[in-house]
């Protein structure tokens, strides 16, 4: 059971954070959601006040946080640090050296982690006239970018309507709210489509509009694949 070293470079913010997030922990759920050639993606519970066991981690990652809380790191080399973070705030995770980690705060925290398995590729990624930035940033924002991801925060009001715009990369999913919606591709094919808070679900390249059903705001994470 292991908890996992993270590094964030957020566009809204200067500095350079760096944070755990749970790979699992004893006696905790660690439940893969979505495996393919391009992700590992686990929702794993942490208990408050249980340390892990000395680890590392090799391979560079995206954590998304689905409750507010804080947690403290032990370095092997001695080095420690404490890390406040916010319901719903997505963290890159460079793979890292021997640690411990330690959810500090009170309650339990769910975190979404997403073990990118591809490299950064060498070749840039063709930018879409309809990506969804370009046509609807009303709804679309980035949170943060890299060479091997992009993490796009999606705001949707009751019964807002996102326009055709075009995913031109693989992605993932998390949804921080429930989801009822209609989608409607750019052939024409109607899907009623719905997921609960705390799900997640993959994404291939696809063009669509988007209407939300519900009487509730919508709001999700897509971590974007550039690899």
């Amino acid at each position: 059971m292991c908890v996992m070293q993270i590094g964030i470079s957020l566009i809204a913010r200067p500095a350079v954070l760096f944070v755990a997030g749970a790979c699992i922990l004893f006696g905790q759920d660690r439940r893969i959601v979505i495996e393919n050639d391009s992700v590992k993606v686990l929702k794993v519970p942490v208990e408050s006040h249980m340390k892990t066991q000395m680890h590392e981690h090799k391979v560079n990652r995206v954590m998304i946080y689905l409750q507010a809380g804080k947690q403290d790191i032990n370095y092997q080399d001695g080095k420690k640090a404490v890390i406040t973070f916010k319901a719903g705030e997505a963290l890159w995770s460079p793979h890292s050296g021997m640690h411990i980690a330690e959810i500090s705060s009170v309650k339990q925290v769910t975190i979404m982690e997403i073990e990118l398995k591809k490299p950064t590729s060498s070749v840039k990624p063709k930018t879409s006239s309809m990506d969804p930035l370009k046509v609807d940033p009303k709804h679309y924002k980035v949170d943060f970018e890299n060479d091997q991801v992009r993490v796009v925060r999606v705001k949707i009001g009751p019964h807002e309507t996102a326009p055709m715009h075009e995913h031109s990369l693989n992605r993932v999913v998390t949804y921080l709210t429930d989801q009822d919606f209609q989608v409607t591709s750019a052939d024409g094919k109607v899907e009623h489509v719905q997921h609960k808070a705390g799900d997640a679900s993959w994404g291939a390249p696809a063009k669509h509009k988007e209407e939300n059903l519900s009487d509730k705001p919508f709001e999700v994470l897509v971590v974007e694949l550039k690899g």
